[in-house]
């Protein structure tokens, strides 16, 4: 699968082969009833390189839900990848391995899978929702995303609403979810009617968090 995208202008001028940052750079925002996101733009340079391979095919497949007692297209593609399934990009392996070592004392267990969503264009959007299947439903856990391509806006608001707050996400960009926020907080990217190239976002899950 091909989609056209407009490259990162940093990227464009580095030239740089794909790499992580530094974790501790990443701004903790505490949230309410033990909720908290961190936040680290531009934690992977030379991320267009990475978006090129995701892409491509790896496998995205669309799927139908039940709403409304008919049957609608999910408005993104989907891929999963199991806790032994290699990643289709040698800087998500690292990713995954560096998110585990550094958020280790706070979570007590590694990351294991990765979801990834396609957002084709600014058609595409996931709804207000938590990460509550498995035992997120009921215990503190993490996930943490990032964004290759054209940002888009995720947006976070406590459960039972309340005040949003908004991260453009794109370019290598990072947000990490923590503590009790799939549980008390909700998260969505709503659509857009400006002009956007294609987004992935990848999220890193512990295992039996979904």
């Amino acid at each position: 699968m091909t989609t056209a995208h407009q490259p990162s202008l940093l990227d464009m001028a580095s030239g740089a082969a794909p790499a992580l940052g530094d974790l501790r750079a990443a701004v903790r925002h505490p949230l309410t009833r033990g909720a908290w996101v961190d936040h680290l733009p531009g934690w992977v340079s030379g991320s267009d390189a990475v978006l090129d391979t995701l892409l491509g095919d790896i496998g995205w497949r669309a799927e139908r839900v039940r709403m409304y007692e008919r049957q609608v297209d999910v408005p993104r593609l989907l891929r999963w990848y199991g806790q032994d399934e290699p990643l289709p990009h040698a800087l998500l392996t690292d990713a995954r391995e560096q998110l585990t070592r550094h958020y280790a004392p706070e979570l007590g267990e590694p990351f294991t899978t990765a979801g990834m969503c396609l957002y084709r264009d600014g058609r595409d959007s996931v709804a207000w929702h938590g990460d509550t299947k498995g035992r997120s439903a009921a215990s503190d856990t993490m996930v943490a995303i990032v964004s290759f391509g054209s940002p888009r806006i995720l947006m976070l608001r406590p459960r039972g609403g309340g005040e949003s707050l908004r991260f453009p996400l794109g370019h290598g960009d990072l947000i990490v979810m923590g503590g009790s926020c799939q549980r008390t907080w909700e998260h969505a990217v709503p659509k857009t009617a400006r002009p956007v190239g294609p987004r992935v976002s990848v999220q890193f899950r512990p295992h039996d968090v979904a």
